[in-house]
């Protein structure tokens, strides 16, 4: 028999708090998604801008590497469902006995909350002729890997709340409207309502906005019916991206929420070859230490790609403070928002007259959450970083309005509410980057270079220097708080203009 080695960073312990409920049935068939390397390196300091069938002949999967795969399924009497060069994914299907087998993966049954799914710990295993060849293989697990980071303050709604049109023109964005651009937005649960989306567009004074559901691993467009669930980061996602942006079509991906349905939708919109998304907006993310390195490593790649094609990534940079809700006294970052290819979005608390911004400070509510921020503990500081002291990449990169008693009001399930977070921030900054592709006639695509370079040079974002998200203070350029600081659109598009 072939022997096998162990997959780097694959080995993960059952959920905490989660209880044995028995063994899964083994004749069940299951599919699982195996993430191939590059069939060449990138060693460019800098990000090319490359065409999707470009990316796929210089950096998508080895044709050897994915007949290697081929192989070993027929070996094994796996079927191979689909084959995608670009995004380097095989995904093969089988009985879950000969899945576990194979990949030597230990499963079982275990209750938590009040599901029961299928969870696995320790490492999984490669045969030695996939060696050097698979850098992940996701599907074994359905725990929940990700959370929305949006908080509702319905009381609040007639208070100090904005419409995401009102927190536009604090921040200066541009007055175009995003025609022939498209907005993705990635949704792990929940759905959205035509009759909330056609009832807000109308009290906002806007034509009908385009939006589409794109089904990923089964997944669907589902409301659950409850405001303060999912469909509240739906409605969220949707209303504020296309209240900035409403002549851009925005396409919500919904996958289920694990890791392989987590990768498997950032793919499907990265290789968009129907709808063509320029930007990519993530309101959905977990602390770091939640992640196996496998799926972050994967994830990233996603991500480079994505840079790769000019396409934005917007993330969320969580809502629970320094400690990203984990309770060892640590200071914890997000992920996917502390990929260094992603833009992470932190929040602010916003006070206005009118469209004059009076004062912003951190978001830090010692009862309601607090923007995330602080230093990857998996990724090293990267080259756009280096003149800042971190031993590690540091976030947020970008800020904006996220405090729920200075929130956006939307309309979710029927009823009308106001919902914070930093949830609200990525597609804020994603509306604003498609106003700037419009407006330029290109792709601003992977911001970064930019954004630490000419763009802070020229002072085109706000600096927040006051509060604190716990374990970090803000100050005088960047900080682990609010990063850069907040946007302001003209600004910020007169430098790129110039570039």
């Amino acid at each position: 028999m072939e022997s096998h080695f162990v997959l780097d960073g694959s080995c993960r312990e059952h959920p905490k708090g989660s209880m044995l409920a028995g063994c899964p049935a083994p004749h069940q068939v299951l599919e699982i998604t195996c993430v191939l390397r590059r069939r060449t390196e990138i060693t460019a300091t800098h990000c090319l801008k490359l065409s999707h069938e470009q990316l796929r002949q210089a950096h998508g999967a080895d044709p050897a590497d994915i007949e290697a795969i081929k192989d070993f399924a027929v070996m094994h009497d796996l079927s191979v469902v689909r084959v995608n060069p670009s995004s380097r994914t095989i995904v093969l299907a089988g009985r879950l006995d000969s899945l576990v087998e194979v990949f030597g993966a230990e499963v079982e049954l275990r209750q938590l909350g009040e599901r029961i799914i299928r969870t696995r710990q320790g490492s999984l295993h490669i045969p030695v002729s996939l060696m050097d060849k698979v850098i992940a293989v996701l599907g074994f697990d359905e725990r929940p890997v990700a959370s929305t980071y949006h908080q509702r303050a319905e009381s609040r709604l007639h208070y100090d709340s904005f419409t995401p049109l009102q927190v536009a023109r604090a921040y200066q964005f541009p007055t175009n409207q995003g025609r022939n651009q498209t907005i993705a937005l990635i949704e792990l649960d929940g759905g959205f309502r035509d009759s909330d989306l056609d009832a807000y567009w109308k009290q906002l004074g806007l034509n009908n906005v385009a939006t589409v559901a794109v089904s990923v691993d089964g997944a669907t467009n589902k409301p659950t019916g409850d405001p303060s669930g999912p469909d509240g980061e739906v409605a969220l996602d949707i209303e504020v991206a296309g209240a900035v942006a409403p002549q851009a079509r925005l396409v919500a991906y919904f996958a289920p929420n694990t890791d392989r349905g987590f990768l498997d939708a950032i793919n499907a919109a990265i290789h968009d070859t129907v709808h063509k998304p320029s930007v990519i907006s993530i309101s959905w993310g977990a602390p770091e230490n939640q992640w196996t390195p496998q799926s972050m490593n994967a994830f990233n790649a996603a991500f480079h790609d994505a840079a790769l094609l000019g396409i934005t990534v917007c993330a969320a940079s969580g809502d629970n403070g320094s400690s990203d809700g984990q309770l060892d006294g640590a200071s914890h970052v997000d992920f996917p928002a502390s990929s260094p290819w992603v833009l992470a979005c932190g929040g602010t608390r916003l006070i206005t007259n009118g469209n004059i911004i009076q004062s912003e400070t951190v978001w830090n509510d010692a009862t309601g959450g607090a923007t995330g921020g602080g230093v990857s503990g998996h990724f090293s500081r990267p080259d756009y970083q280096a003149a800042i002291p971190l031993n590690g990449r540091g976030l947020p990169d970008v800020a904006g309005n996220a405090d729920p008693a200075t929130g956006y009001r939307v309309i979710v399930d029927g009823k009308a509410s106001v919902i914070g977070g930093t949830s609200a921030v990525a597609p804020l900054w994603a509306g604003l980057i498609a106003l700037m592709n419009e407006q330029l006639g290109r792709n601003v695509g992977w911001l970064h270079p930019q954004l630490y370079g000419t763009i802070a040079q020229h002072k085109a974002l706000r600096d927040v220097t006051s509060g604190t998200n716990d374990a970090y203070r803000a100050q005088t350029g960047w900080d682990a708080c609010t990063g850069l600081g907040t946007p302001n659109g003209q600004a910020i598009l007169a430098v790129l203009k110039q570039q």
